[in-house]
């Protein structure tokens, strides 16, 4: 039976918890985590039932998978105690963000399968779109390290080149999408329709159109060309944010973010 080890028990570390323990397919006691502050420890002990450890080592010596959720800046002071660490089962998993697969691999030094992660912040809800490169070919470890985290959405093998764009239409849509559900809700308002009864009824709409699109095979363009009746209301709308740039603003918004996570990962 794999035990999984946590270091750092921030607010991703804690969604994938939650997820692996509400899948009924990881027990508590396979969970082993560790906090810079053991309050936190503490309290994701009493929450979720894991085993508390109050040291990397301790962490280290009683799990297989190794989850890195300490922020990219504190990295340099936990790679050295992970390599010291390290023994012949061990699989690394970081979700530090900007640290590269290269930049992990010069730090631990080991043959071991390391995988860099990439979710995003709907891991909360068990719907985060993740993906992930590894410098190993090893199936079993790979198997390994999806089966956690479909348990918190989906993921995705990705060459480490694309991560950027990964983070532009992975990770930072989601606040793209908040934006968008909330003016919708906001112009509900504005035709006299509570904020309430508006978020709820834009949000489940995103929802459902999103299922639609996964789901029906159906190119995106398509789905539009149905709901445009001629001469209707729809079409009427879609032409208005044409005319107002809705697509070119999307496609600046994600140039934009990926070349902020260029200039991060340059530094």
């Amino acid at each position: 039976m794999l035990t999984y080890g946590f270091i750092g028990l921030g607010n991703m570390s804690t969604a994938i918890i939650k997820g692996m323990i509400a899948s009924g397919d990881i027990l508590p006691e396979q969970i082993y985590g560790m906090n810079r502050s053991f309050n936190k420890t503490t309290q994701l002990a009493e929450q979720f039932a894991i085993q508390p450890k109050t040291s990397i080592v301790e962490v280290m010596k009683s799990s297989d998978v190794i989850i890195i959720g300490v922020k990219p800046q504190n990295l340099e002071e936990v790679l050295p105690i992970i390599k010291e660490n390290m023994n012949e089962q061990h699989i690394i998993v970081s979700i530090a963000a900007g640290k590269s697969l290269e930049y992990l691999e010069q730090h631990l030094q080991t043959t071991r399968p390391i995988f860099r992660i990439m979710p995003n912040i709907n891991a909360v809800v068990c719907a985060s779109t993740s993906c992930y490169s590894t410098n190993s070919s090893n199936e079993e470890a790979k198997h390994i390290v999806e089966n956690i985290f479909n348990k918190v959405g989906t993921i995705v093998e990705l060459p480490e080149s694309l991560f950027s764009t990964f983070t532009s239409i992975g990770c930072a849509s989601p606040a793209f999408t908040y934006l968008y559900i909330d003016s919708l809700a906001r112009a509900g308002v504005k035709e006299g329709m509570s904020k309430e009864m508006a978020l709820k009824i834009a949000a489940s709409s995103v929802l459902g159109s999103a299922k639609m699109i996964l789901e029906s095979n159906h190119h995106p363009w398509t789905l539009i060309d149905q709901v445009c009746s001629p001469g209707g209301t729809t079409i009427r709308g879609v032409t208005e944010l044409q005319h107002n740039s809705f697509e070119s603003t999307i496609y600046k918004a994600v140039q934009a973010v990926s070349e902020r996570d260029a200039e991060l990962n340059n530094k």
